[in-house]
């Protein structure tokens, strides 16, 4: 029973898809539940007739296989009446598989779950809470307006019913009855306004929840219940913490006056301190000083200590909060919990970074001291590499613009052609922004437009442009310069922009100017139609300076603009014509043809795109998408003057009564401590390390009642808590425990299994991921007495013995400490076989068993060019991949460079000079060669190590003269060592390397192209893979290793119907695998 009954710890915010997981976790054996089960006719009749049979095994049997399907994400609505059937089952197991089998089908079986809802009303006052809750989760699954009478009378029963865990779901269900019928709200708001005064920590979030969709504007509900919710926020599940905080930045913003203006006050005391009492008086009668009111300090106080959460929305929700409701003075402390956050996921970051880049618009000062966290890495994707610069542009100032502009200079040479473009045009906005450096951006701009790549040129020209309109007269060889790049460039804004300089600087550039005309009238038809454009602009401008040289000219471009295919184009000539070339119909236009196309343009604004974000609440989809999204309440501005205070002191004495009923005496105490106005950080790691240690004894205490020690337990253990917390729960599960003597034999059995899992929780490190405790419980011995006197060994230990951490690891080096892994060293006599099954998966080192390096099955002869003999002054070099294991390391790539004298006389001295590598990489070097003869030749071998990425390693070949700058670039493929292994060893550790670590995409080719012979010539040309042996005609594997770090990487072409396949790679190292994916693609497609 312990098995199932923890995954009935809804997360508020998770709904079903979270809790189906848990489900099939814990409910499922690896003995081959997950794999007995297919999509197959035949095993569902094999499931329908175990449904139907009389025994109660083989029923569970069968609903764990359902759920399993349901986790899977396979269909099972099938079977939906034979499971409806058992829903009246005595076994108390098979009733809760059956209740979340319905919750996720009884939307689309609306007919056949009606027939049953006598046997849902009936389950609403069943003994056992989760049947209860589960009963409640089902009608309000049942989206039919004809039982919205009952959903009414369900809700309001569970409202006030024992368990908190019952009460939790109402509010659930309140959410989704006002969806399916608007018409109950006025009922909803006041069961809401009854679950609000609950004060269990299950219940806050779940009704707040409830609040902010039906009824967000009714204020007034949250007045009596605004301390009570300040003070519980710390003990709240993580998603409820989130909730809570966006609700009460809004309440706080329409019941508190600005913060802001605490500067203005002190000023205006500072003159009056001059002035005579009179005027001092009348002064201060008309704008008194700021005081913060005490529950605006005690909203920020107590979400302070929420910054150090493990869980990122919770701390993006606390710095929303503080960003808008603290002082300006005080808001401060949020920028190191954001920048911690960038050790995060990719989607993590990309929020997060979102929400700074607009921080750093207005308060540049938050984020100076942490500039280094926002430098761009090789291996971030490339939206947040454009937004690490977006926030490096923002902080940019005189004093760090050197450092920064050196950056620059690495980014502009990136792969990344997205990224190098952003950067220049992030450098022509410092250029703007700063005018020190305005010359030196554009003198570095000019040197990219020799860059061989064609899209920093035109990026680079665009930008100039820009940069040009502000001090024209200043630049006029740069303009000349451009005009050369008409003949290479091809990116049609690039070329437009040159046209649009030199038809502004006509009169500076007179030579050049009809030339470039003449030029592009030759190529008119082939232009794009922004050129197009801007031809015929060019030809109007120097048609009006330049008459004598270019009339015939302009008149052969309009005549060519006159029969165009694009409409803007024919009706732009038709326009100019009639403005610039003088005849009988010309209109009264004509004469100021001269001001109208050669008028001195605005110079252009380059802002940052983040300027018009502020007005909406950080961290909402709203600011994400920088467009007002459904269901977003605006933050109101801030009240002239506060409204009344008192409103939210009737119900603090009486909360406050009930709580020293049920807590200690001495509660108050810890309370003041934690919550003091000097904010030490001392003092706060102590409290938050008593917390921590608490926090677990009081997630097994369970809650108002006795059924609900099962559902604290999971709810109450993920966030930290105060010393005066677990002193409470001692006493509840006491109270608790003795309750339960009297309940009949399943329940007292459920109780046991909990207490159990909660009391050995105490004993592990605060910082346990909250999966590792659920798996705990669910395989938990029935030895109870060990994991009790450890409890209370804990509990004795004295305050004082407790050491803090330095502040810097506690506050930013939190997720670099990985936590104890405790169910492994915990002394259990007996594992579950689901348990041991789990840690056998597990694997701390980074080599596997079935990691056996072989040897390449092809190795391409294929060179690349190091040192051209003109760039060498004779001496030629060339390098490859041998694909061999290095020598000189087994973390290095080894590269064979053959070196070639091509001149008439005799090199000395080749070896390595400097190396300009990047962190981290490692280059082991050739011996120096002490001549090479006319025509003479020479193969010598280095080690590099690429840290697994493909940047560039950077040196100089020298001889005795001379020295060169080479680099050598790996492609992907050569970044690997091939590994022999067997299929279902592949297929084992492909199914560890599922979701974020894989991608795939469709190749669509010929089918003599997907031959085995094929295929796998084609697979090892580009990448050094070995072969894995498949019993499958239609499915071809590859498998190899980093040569760094040793992370697997799986390929799998598996043919389809007709000429398509699916290309299918599965690795650790994401970023190497989309990159080996785009190479392997076009290969495999092309004949």
């Amino acid at each position: 029973m312990s098995s199932n009954s923890f995954a009935y710890n809804e997360q508020s915010g998770g709904g079903e898809a979270a809790e189906l997981g848990q489900e099939a976790t814990s409910t499922i054996s690896p003995s081959g539940a997950f794999g007995l089960f297919s999509s197959d006719w035949k095993k569902n009749e094999d499931l329908k007739q175990m449904l139907e049979s009389n025994k109660d095994s083989a029923k569970l049997d069968a609903m764990k296989r359902i759920v399993g399907m349901i986790a899977k994400g396979k269909n099972a609505s099938e079977l939906f009446p034979a499971v409806v059937k058992n829903v009246a089952s005595k076994n108390i197991e098979i009733k809760k598989l059956v209740y979340v089998y319905l919750v996720r089908y009884a939307e689309e079986q609306q007919d056949l779950a009606l027939l049953s809802i006598s046997t849902f009303q009936r389950a609403l006052k069943d003994p056992n809470q989760l049947i209860r809750a589960s009963a409640l989760r089902v009608l309000s699954s049942i989206r039919v307006p004809i039982i919205v009478p009952i959903m009414m009378l369900a809700i309001k029963e569970a409202s006030a019913d024992l368990s908190p865990y019952v009460r939790k779901n109402a509010a659930h269900a309140i959410q989704k009855l006002y969806s399916l019928d608007p018409e109950q709200k006025e009922m909803l708001i006041e069961v809401i306004e009854k679950l609000l005064k609950d004060k269990s920590t299950l219940v806050a979030g779940s009704v707040v929840m409830a609040f902010e969709e039906v009824c967000p504007d009714r204020i007034d509900l949250i007045h009596r219940n605004y301390r009570k919710l300040c003070n519980l926020l710390v003990d709240v599940e993580e998603w409820g913490q989130v909730v809570i905080i966006h609700m009460l930045t809004r309440y706080a913003r329409t019941q508190f006056v600005s913060p802001w203006t605490e500067d203005d006050g002190l000023d205006d005391n500072e003159k009056n301190f001059y002035e005579s009492d009179d005027e001092e008086k009348e002064k201060s009668d008309r704008k008194r000083p700021y005081t913060m009111d005490p529950d605006h300090r005690l909203l920020i106080r107590n979400t302070k200590p929420l910054l150090q959460s493990r869980n990122a929305a919770v701390v993006m929700a606390v710095a929303q909060l503080y960003w808008h409701i603290s002082p300006k003075s005080e808001a401060g402390v949020i920028s190191k919990s954001l920048v911690r956050l960038l050790r995060s996921n990719r989607e993590v970051q990309y929020i997060v970074l979102q929400n700074i880049a607009t921080m750093s618009i207005q308060r540049k000062g938050m984020f100076e001291p942490y500039l280094k966290s926002f430098y761009v890495r090789s291996t971030d994707p490339t939206m947040i590499k454009i937004l690490k610069l977006e926030i490096l542009t923002n902080l940019a100032n005189e004093a760090n613009i050197s450092t920064l502009l050196r950056e620059f200079q690495t980014y502009v040479k990136s792969q990344d052609k997205q990224f190098a473009a952003a950067t220049i045009q992030t450098i022509g906005r410092c250029a703007t922004s700063i005018t020190e450096v305005t010359d030196t951006c554009l003198n570095g701009l000019v040197c990219l437009l020799s860059n061989r790549d064609e899209i920093v040129v035109a990026e680079s020209v665009v930008v100039i442009k820009k940069l040009l309109q502000m001090q024209p007269a200043q630049h006029g060889e740069i303009i000349k310069h451009m005009a050369k790049l008409l003949d290479s460039i091809t990116v049609p804004v690039a070329r437009a922009s040159i046209l649009w300089l030199i038809g502004e600087n006509c009169e500076r550039v007179p030579k050049i100017a009809p030339d470039v005309l003449r030029k592009m009238a030759k190529s008119f038809t082939n232009e794009d139609d922004l050129v197009k454009l801007q031809i015929l602009n060019l030809g109007a401008k120097l048609y009006l300076t330049n008459s004598k040289q270019t009339k015939l000219l302009t008149q052969y471009i309009l005549n060519l603009g006159k029969y165009d295919q694009n409409y803007d184009i024919r009706d732009r000539t038709r326009f100019i014509r009639q403005l610039i070339v003088p005849n009988e119909k010309s209109g009264a236009l004509s004469k100021y043809a001269k001001k109208i196309f050669l008028a001195q343009k605005p110079a252009p604004l380059l802002e940052s795109p983040f300027k018009d974000r502020d007005h909406f609440q950080l961290g909402t989809l709203s600011h994400t998408l920088n467009i007002k999204a459904s269901g977003y309440l605006e933050l109101s501005n801030w009240p002239e003057v506060a409204p009344d205070p008192s409103v939210r002191n009737v119900e603090v004495i009486e909360s406050a009564k009930e709580w020293t009923a049920v807590g200690k005496s001495k509660k108050e105490k810890p309370s003041k401590k934690f919550y003091s106005e000097s904010e030490e950080e001392e003092e706060e790691e102590e409290e938050e390390e008593s917390s921590d240690s608490s926090s677990d004894s009081e997630s097994g205490s369970g809650s108002e009642s006795g059924d609900s020690g099962s559902e604290d337990s999971s709810e109450d253990s993920s966030s930290g808590q105060d010393s005066e917390a677990g002193s409470e729960a001692e006493t509840e599960r006491k109270r608790n425990s003795r309750t339960k003597r009297k309940s009949d034999s399943e329940d007292r059995e459920e109780k046991n299994e909990k207490s159990k899992a909660s009391e050995s929780s105490s004993a592990e490190s605060s910082s346990m991921e909250e999966s590792s405790s659920g798996s705990e419980s669910a395989s938990e011995s029935d030895d109870e007495p060990a994991p009790r006197k450890v409890t209370q060994a804990k509990e004795r230990k004295p305050q004082q013995e407790r050491h803090p951490p330095p502040r810097d690891v506690f506050l930013l080096d939190l997720d670099d400490f990985n936590p104890v892994s405790t169910p492994v060293v915990l002394p259990t006599p007996a594992l579950s076989p689901s348990l041991i099954a789990d840690l056998e998966g597990l694997n701390l080192s980074t080599s596997s068993s079935v990691i056996n390096v072989s040897t390449p099955v092809i190795v391409p002869t294929k060179t690349h060019e190091l040192l051209h003999r003109m760039s060498g002054k004779g001496l030629a070099a060339w390098y490859s991949f041998p694909r061999q294991p290095c020598i000189f390391g087994d973390k290095m790539v080894s590269v064979q460079i053959t070196l070639n004298n091509t001149s008439e006389r005799k090199i000395e001295n080749i070896h390595v000079g400097e190396k300009k590598l990047p962190a981290g990489m490692q280059m082991h070097v050739f011996h120096p060669i002490d001549s090479l003869e006319p025509e003479g030749s020479v193969t010598v071998s280095v080690g590099i190590d690429f840290c697994d990425s493909t940047q560039t390693a950077c040196f100089q070949l020298c001889t005795k003269d001379d020295c060169f700058n080479v680099n050598i670039q790996p492609p992907v493929g050569e970044l690997l060592l091939p590994v022999a292994m067997s299929e279902k060893d592949f297929k084992k550790e492909r199914g560890m390397l599922s979701g974020m670590n894989e991608t795939s995409a469709t190749v669509i080719a010929a089918p003599q192209n997907f031959t085995p012979s094929m295929i796998l010539q084609k697979v090892i040309n580009v990448a050094n893979l070995g072969a894995v042996p498949s019993g499958q005609d239609n499915v071809h594997r590859f498998a190899a290793k980093t040569v760094h770090s040793g992370s697997l990487m799986l390929v799998t072409v598996e043919l389809k119907e007709g000429s398509t396949a699916q290309l299918i790679i599965n690795t650790e190292k994401t970023l190497i695998g989309s990159v080996l994916l785009r190479e392997l693609k076009p290969v495999l497609s092309q004949g």
